[in-house]
């Protein structure tokens, strides 16, 4: 962690390449486009009651998008364990390490904040979350009581076709999980939730499951070694015996796949 790697030239995706995250070369604020509606003359001064107003300018912006690769970036460096549980992390120092300014840094730090993942320390920077497996037993519950109800009640009700288009998403997880990767088993893994619990209709309980489904993935604190792949794989096969039960209505083995599910853990 104490080496710094700079982004790379290239703009796309963030480089995962020698297990760390790079993300690519972005322009400078001052060097942003700025596009103007060429039929209206430039504002010199201020408006007086017989002018026209004169619109304002259109501009293209790319800070959210630096922000956005950014807040990915940060988010598989948490969960696969990159950025330490305990450690304290200033905005420059990461800025340095994804070859950034501190300030998008420090705005993808502050929604990471509000998801739980880290905590501000005052003039120093962020601190990682340590996570026990108290918290995360406690995270599995909470996310019972709200997905297993949802789910044993879509059972009953969406037919059969419906949780077929979901087959696709319940591989990735397989494929995902074969990779040994967390970060990428975790993105998987929220989309198949997040397209079970869509078919409910119910777009504040698709948002919250998915909050409380973040909070809870992320290496283990204090907790015994485990084979990282053999756990992600029981857990990826959990999502295609719970398609084919929901599939043929089978609401006993539906409610055992999903409470197995949420107590296991990944």
């Amino acid at each position: 962690m104490k080496q710094h790697a700079h982004g790379s030239a290239v703009t796309g995706a963030p480089d995962r390449t020698e297990g760390v995250t790079r993300v690519p070369a972005q322009p400078r604020a001052e060097d942003v486009t700025r596009e103007r509606d060429t039929s209206v003359p430039e504002a010199r001064g201020e408006h007086t009651h017989g002018e026209r107003p004169i619109p304002q300018p259109r501009v293209v912006v790319q800070r959210a998008s630096v922000r956005g690769q950014i807040l990915d970036a940060l988010r598989t460096a948490l969960v696969t364990g990159e950025l330490t549980p305990g450690e304290v992390y200033s905005g420059p120092t990461l800025g340095e390490r994804f070859g950034v300014s501190a300030t998008p840094v420090r705005e993808a730090m502050q929604q990471l904040a509000l998801e739980g993942a880290v905590e501000v320390v005052p003039n120093r920077g962020f601190r990682v979350v340590e996570r026990g497996a108290r918290e995360l037993a406690e995270l599995a519950e909470v996310r019972a009581l709200i997905e297993v109800p949802v789910v044993l009640r879509l059972a009953r009700t969406i037919p059969a076709e419906r949780w077929a288009e979901l087959r696709p998403l319940a591989e990735d997880t397989v494929r995902a999980a074969s990779s040994g990767c967390r970060a990428t088993y975790a993105e998987s893994d929220r989309a198949f939730h997040g397209a079970v619990l869509a078919l409910s209709g119910n777009e504040q309980l698709v948002h919250i499951a998915q909050d409380l489904h973040r909070r809870s993935q992320g290496p283990l604190v204090g907790g015994p070694a485990r084979t990282v792949r053999t756990d992600l794989l029981a857990d990826a096969s959990h999502h295609m015996a719970l398609l084919e039960a929901l599939t043929a209505r089978d609401l006993d083995t539906v409610r055992a796949l999903v409470g197995e599910h949420f107590t296991a853990g990944v």
